[in-house]
């Protein structure tokens, strides 16, 4: 199933129109509105609408994005970084968070801008104190895209990663949450302007994704909602206004954003 949120652009006459943005599940060409909590009890209702009606938001509304550093050894390699013994994690705000189709804006104090597309993870259920034989599936609610957006000059000024990485709309996340993925065969690619630019194999993770939720549940509680992003591929670089980058995870959905400068 594809899970998503979002709000009608039109509203077919005799339908209920949605001032709140809503659940829905994506089916083919048509989105159908979900009633209930999707981390908890739900039903599909009857209404729906054709894709092209309504406007597709962040999917869900995290308390935290957890996000894993230097998680392919290429890209560790690329910018001369060790390959870390343990997992590396940041926090992105979720005030970084933006939607599909909305611009990534790229702020007058940073002189490069880069993307990183990322295969996330969104938590379906409370997660804590894993132990290492536990198993995380019934703890996730799905997979999605996410890009990383970095100030990599602030980055290497400040050391550490929160300012590079938490400007607004530095986390562009969706378009939808996947509930079934096979993470064997599952990949995450970035393009800008329709040229690939970053390929990466879920299988080439250093830390894979139960490793990651599992060790991260025994030093915070995740919660439903959360995302943990797991790490980008080589092939990271700058972003100028005019670009539209798109990252896709196979088997998920293609995520895209067009670039601007900051006003």
């Amino acid at each position: 199933m594809k899970f998503c949120r979002f709000q009608p652009v039109v509203v077919a006459p005799g339908a209920v129109a949605h001032p709140e943005p809503c659940y829905g599940l994506v089916e083919g060409e048509q989105v159908r509105a979900v009633a209930g909590d999707i981390f908890g009890h739900w039903q599909a209702t009857e209404q729906s609408w054709p894709l092209r009606e309504v406007r597709l938001l962040v999917p869900v509304l995290p308390s935290k994005i957890v996000c894993l550093g230097r998680n392919y050894r290429e890209h560790a390699a690329e910018l001369g970084n060790p390959v870390p013994s343990e997992p590396l994690i940041f926090l992105k705000p979720p005030s970084a968070l933006l939607g599909p189709e909305e611009p990534i804006l790229l702020p007058a104090i940073s002189e490069r801008v880069d993307y990183e597309g990322e295969l996330a993870v969104v938590i379906g259920r409370r997660c804590a104190q894993l132990g290492e034989a536990d198993d995380v599936r019934p703890y996730l609610l799905g997979f999605t895209c996410l890009n990383d957006v970095t100030a990599r000059d602030l980055q290497k000024k400040d050391v550490q990663f929160t300012r590079a990485k938490g400007f607004d709309t530095f986390c562009p996340l969706g378009p939808v949450v996947e509930t079934e993925l096979d993470l064997e065969a599952a990949s995450v690619e970035t393009r800008v302007n329709g040229e690939r630019r970053q390929f990466g194999r879920a299988a080439e993770m250093i830390f894979p994704v139960d490793v990651i939720i599992r060790w991260l549940s025994r030093m915070m509680t995740l919660e439903p909602g959360d995302v943990v992003a797991t790490g980008t591929p080589a092939g990271v670089g700058p972003l100028r206004p005019g670009d539209v980058v798109e990252v896709e995870v196979h088997g998920v959905g293609i995520l895209r954003n067009p670039v601007a400068a900051r006003s």
